[in-house]
């Protein structure tokens, strides 16, 4: 089934620059609730971080709106038509976390198979020195490392020439070089009038090149905004230092401590740096700065704030 309940109010019709759509989706496996009444909306030009621990529910989220499975309620449109139509996977290009190639063609010849799946397609040998795969083209895929094969599969999203690209962790295994590359292309491939929705456990990833980002936990969305408002909606401050003890001090929301070395985490770093003081204690090496977003998303996913 895939219509909403009859008790809940209409929704509004999507704006004109949204490419992909969750209204009000629930998923169900068995006992476990993947997604409960999630709501997403992918614009234009967007480069969405759908973050999240191991089970929130992105995966999920991605296998949905690419229509390889469909909600048990609600409603998923991609390019304003239900994601499992020809019409709408045409625009679209995506790395699932798990691939796998027919080991005896060549990287060129899978390239070239998927070209054919697409009506204005990237030219072969652009695919191939885009990704940095040039001097792999005539290897069979059955010997290539772990790290080429993923490169392999993100330049398959992108093979297509698509309106826009979802990637299910991109990144997993590529060591630094590769790693920031890929980030080099996704930012040229937005620059360009793409769209990207990916999936990361990379904080720096999400940090480096997400306009967007949407925290999913047990199912639900638990905020959404920029990375300088995820940031901020914990209203949180670092606070770090060495000191030979810690007296109890007001204020602290969360302790850290690593032998001489404490990380605080305060809403007020200025009144705790005054008690510091007040209390005599001698610490060295003082950092006051904004959390990071990896500190606000372990923050926000358990509870903290």
């Amino acid at each position: 089934m895939h219509t909403e309940q009859s008790d809940q109010k209409p929704r509004p019709e999507p704006a004109a620059d949204v490419l992909a759509q969750l209204r009000g989706v629930y998923k169900r496996f068995g006992q476990i609730e993947a997604l409960r009444g999630v709501d997403l909306a992918i614009h234009q030009g967007e480069v969405v971080a759908l973050l999240g621990p191991n089970g929130a529910g992105k995966t999920t989220t991605i296998s949905i709106l690419l229509g390889v499975r469909r909600p048990d309620r609600g409603e998923a449109r991609l390019f304003g038509h239900p994601p499992h139509l020809p019409q709408s996977r045409r625009n679209v290009g995506a790395t699932p976390q798990d691939t796998g190639f027919p080991g005896a063609l060549t990287v060129s010849e899978v390239v070239e198979l998927v070209r054919t799946h697409y009506p204005q397609p990237l030219p072969t040998a652009a695919v191939l020195e885009r990704f940095g795969l040039l001097d792999l083209g005539h290897r069979q895929t059955g010997g290539l490392s772990g790290g080429q094969k993923r490169r392999m599969a993100v330049a398959l999203a992108f093979t297509g020439n698509p309106r826009a690209v979802f990637l299910d962790e991109p990144t997993t295994g590529l060591d630094v070089e590769a790693r920031h590359g890929l980030w080099a292309v996704i930012r040229g491939y937005v620059h360009d009038g793409g769209t990207v929705l990916l999936t990361t456990h990379n904080m720096d990833e999400a940090e480096a090149l997400a306009s967007r980002v949407v925290v999913l936990d047990h199912g639900q969305i638990l905020t959404e905004g920029s990375v300088d408002a995820i940031r901020a909606r914990v209203q949180l401050t670092r606070v770090r230092f060495q000191a030979e003890g810690l007296p109890q001090l007001p204020g602290i929301v969360q302790i850290e401590q690593e032998n001489r070395l404490y990380t605080l985490y305060t809403t007020d770093a200025d009144a705790l740096v005054r008690d510091l003081v007040r209390e005599g204690v001698a610490f060295a090496g003082l950092e006051v700065r904004p959390v990071t977003l990896e500190e606000a998303f372990l923050n926000l996913t358990r509870g903290v704030v």
